[in-house]
């Protein structure tokens, strides 16, 4: 890959002031590649493509268009929590397409895991080019590619394969031909949490926990149904507002319910009720090859289980998952 090795001198940026220079360099970096020309970015809302965002609006303002894609599979507020953010509080050139039904219709009866994951990558790049189609003078497209996704595109040795390829926006058709930007490219993860702090992100936004691609999709076990997946993402925003509560939203790497197509007899209103369980699984992990459990106290589980069950039509159990990585991996899809 030409010009993207980071330079053994390149310095760590670890405090705001070294955030605050390269912030600097880059800015002139991307004024003089992209000069009057429109730059299109797909912002997820991760931290990677926020970061890319407001860094761009730094540097040629309006000339940057994101694109930001709801495609159903959100955790709850956060296709909201973009739009204020990029769209009301930065005055960004904002796209929002709301793809739910598209999506969740392509997904109807399906209950592979790989099979539900393709369809969710697919169909992403089917609507952002749709999107980019509608869009004249566009010549650069901006990628919240990081360090760690070049260094893991590499072949570790000859004759042996990559750990994995990434592309970021997932393989553009052909016919959307584009310069890339990719202002973060050489920087780690911890680094693009200083630069976004830097750059006056809210600290829950570059904070962001780590969130699959195919997003509530691989967390709404088995075949996706439309009031499975709102029971999920109820349940979900009880747990990480309990987790943020009781100082555990910083102490967990990652945690998440995750709700399977399966019932079980319960009682409410001295009547039979059946409902899903609400798995929790909370994890903390350096590399993601290997993840031990977090051990939350009992008391707050009770009072998660007490809220889930009470406030979320649907669920009748809560459940927690105790397996640790290996023989179980982080997420069950």
């Amino acid at each position: 890959m030409v010009n993207n090795k980071r330079p053994d001198s390149m310095e760590r940026i670890t405090t705001k002031a070294l955030a605050d220079k390269f912030i600097a360099e880059q800015i002139n970096e991307i004024k003089a590649q992209v000069g009057d020309k429109k730059v299109l970015l797909a912002l997820s809302g991760g931290v990677d493509s926020s970061v890319v965002a407001a860094l761009l609006i730094k540097a040629i303002g309006k000339q940057l268009v994101c694109v930001h894609v709801n495609h159903g599979l959100m955790r709850k507020g956060e296709s909201e929590a973009v739009i204020d953010m990029f769209g009301k509080e930065l005055d960004a050139n904002l796209i929002y397409v709301d793809a739910t039904d598209r999506f969740l219709d392509l997904l109807a009866g399906v209950s592979d895991p790989e099979k539900k994951r393709k369809i969710i990558g697919a169909e992403f790049i089917n609507v952002f080019a749709d999107e980019a189609r509608k869009l004249d003078d566009v010549s650069y497209l901006a990628q919240g590619t990081i360090y760690p996704d070049i260094l893991e595109s590499f072949k570790q040795a000859e004759g042996k394969k990559a750990v994995k390829s990434h592309h970021n926006v997932g393989g553009l058709p052909e016919d959307l031909k584009f310069e890339l930007v990719e202002p973060i490219k050489l920087l780690f993860k911890d680094e693009v949490r200083v630069v976004g702090e830097a750059l006056g992100l809210p600290h829950a936004m570059v904070y962001r926990q780590p969130f699959p691609g195919p997003g509530l999709g691989v967390r709404c076990l088995g075949a996706i149904t439309r009031d499975r997946l709102h029971a999920l993402r109820e349940a979900d925003a009880i747990l990480r507002e309990e987790f943020d509560k009781n100082g555990l939203a910083e102490k967990v790497w990652q945690y998440f319910i995750a709700v399977p197509d399966v019932t079980s007899v319960g009682v409410r209103d001295n009547k039979r009720y059946e409902g899903w369980p609400a798995i929790i699984r909370a994890v903390n992990t350096v590399d993601a090859m290997t993840a031990t459990i977090e051990e939350i106290p009992y008391e707050i589980l009770h009072h998660i289980t007490d809220r889930i069950t009470h406030e979320v039509e649907g669920i009748n159990r809560v459940l927690l998952d105790l397996t640790p990585k290996p023989i179980g991996t982080i997420e069950w899809e």
